[in-house]
């Protein structure tokens, strides 16, 4: 089968992460057809209202499944009707994905998701903080990294235990 490019990664980890909190407060990127039209066309997908509302359906299914709440099979819907046609291309053959109308951005994220599931596994998860609703995407050699982003949520989960760790009490000097 194709490789998924790294494109459609990208799309996939942009989507899945379109429910940041935000100075504590829970946002979603793609609250109305507007901001999900905005959303599509920034990503290069047709911008249209049924692709939005795939979108939204999509990213509740994949979210659930990288946290381990989802079954595979709630993508299902999302992957009908995808097809791979082989074309000659240069000196072999070359893939065209035939992708459905009104969810093609959302056949998107799922094969990146399950070429990841493949290709990488374990790689894609949720960020360590649990106050944090963002994913990622581990390119690291050692497969260690636990924060979405080690500026913010790495520096402050590290502050946070150094903190706990300074307010134990230590053991009397005798």
């Amino acid at each position: 089968m194709p490789k998924t490019d790294e494109a459609d990664e990208a799309l996939l980890l942009d989507l899945l992460n379109t429910t940041p909190v935000v100075d504590g407060v829970p946002r979603d990127d793609l609250i109305d057809v507007e901001a999900g039209r905005e959303w599509l066309t920034a990503h290069g997908q047709p911008p249209a209202e049924d692709e939005w509302r795939a979108l939204l359906d999509a990213r509740q299914a994949l979210q659930g499944l990288v946290r381990g709440d989802g079954a595979v099979n709630s993508l299902a819907r999302f992957v009908d009707g995808v097809r791979y046609r082989p074309t000659i291309a240069g000196d072999g053959i070359g893939w065209t994905l035939d992708l459905p109308r009104g969810r093609s951005a959302a056949a998107r994220a799922v094969l990146a998701w399950d070429a990841l599931r493949v290709s990488s596994p374990g790689r894609l998860r949720p960020c360590a903080n649990p106050e944090c609703r963002r994913f990622l995407l581990d390119h690291s050699r050692s497969n260690s990294a636990r924060w979405c982003s080690m500026a913010i949520c790495g520096n402050r989960m590290k502050a946070r235990r150094h903190y706990e760790r300074s307010r134990q009490p230590r053991g009397v000097l005798q």
